[in-house]
């Protein structure tokens, strides 16, 4: 490969990289739920996306210091990344201590599975939280929808109610995954 070749590949890869967690950014997801939206539309196949949100990450900064968030960020994000296995598969950071999963040819109730591997996977980790008001380590809450894409529906409707679903997941008491509602 050319001097050329490696520099752009690199900047492809800086453009669509988180550069704290080396999982897919949000511009990259973006692009990706797109592609995978029209694919899956085309083969009459499920799609799911699952957000997932750290439970009062902001308390864990500033209780240990932002260097131990970003830690904890990077740490979160590799045991997301083990737990989704597919090469179709895509985990991003969505923003802040939110991530998100794009699960082509996916079911609800695959989805479903995925996230509470994800949600066991970072419990697992035991990284102390102190003050969590929901345990004393690092837990997730994760919304989960799935559909299948249509000139009916849309992506972004697909986040939204994935989003909702997170946000019931977060009022119920956190450290649960969520089911959007069909």
């Amino acid at each position: 490969m050319t001097e050329s070749g490696i520099f752009w590949r690199a900047m492809r890869r800086m453009a669509y990289l988180d550069g704290l967690t080396q999982v897919a950014n949000r511009r990259r997801f973006e692009q990706h739920l797109d592609t995978e939206w029209r694919r899956m539309a085309r083969q009459k196949m499920p799609l799911s996306v699952i957000l997932a949100d750290i439970d009062y990450f902001k308390g864990f900064n500033d209780l240990y210091g932002h260097q131990a968030g970003d830690n904890c960020l990077r740490l979160v994000a590799r045991t997301l990344s083990r737990a989704v296995k597919r090469p179709g598969d895509l985990v991003a950071r969505y923003g802040g201590e939110e991530f998100a999963v794009i699960l082509p040819n996916t079911d609800l109730k695959g989805a479903e599975t995925v996230a509470e591997d994800i949600r066991c996977l970072v419990r697992d980790r035991r990284i102390t939280h102190r003050s969590s008001a929901t345990d004393t380590i690092v837990t997730m809450s994760l919304g989960v929808a799935s559909c299948i894409p249509s000139a009916d529906s849309t992506a972004a409707n697909l986040l939204k109610r994935a989003d909702t679903a997170l946000y019931k997941a977060k009022n119920s008491g956190r450290d649960q995954v969520r089911l959007a509602e069909k």
